[in-house]
């Protein structure tokens, strides 16, 4: 079995990384705009949104939607 994940768009990619790139994009209020979740909106900071998003399932699915959509890059050929 291979730990290679080609498909996956988020391999190598940690969940820090992406709520620091997603928070110096937006900010904590754009974050809270488009993703209504209390992490972001009640005193946020980079512990207590990690710390949250470790244990919500979906709001991390969520945050992780919202880096894909902002941040990969266009596929030449029009594919997904």
């Amino acid at each position: 079995m291979s730990d290679s994940q080609p498909n996956n768009p988020l391999h190598g990619i940690t969940l820090a990384t992406i709520v620091e790139e997603l928070e110096a994009r937006y900010g904590w209020d754009g974050l809270a705009q488009r993703i209504d979740i209390n992490c972001f909106k009640s005193n946020p900071s980079l512990k207590s949104s990690l710390k949250f998003l470790r244990k919500t399932p979906w709001a991390r699915s969520k945050v992780e939607a919202l880096y894909i959509a902002t941040f990969r890059k266009p596929n030449p050929w029009g594919e997904h």
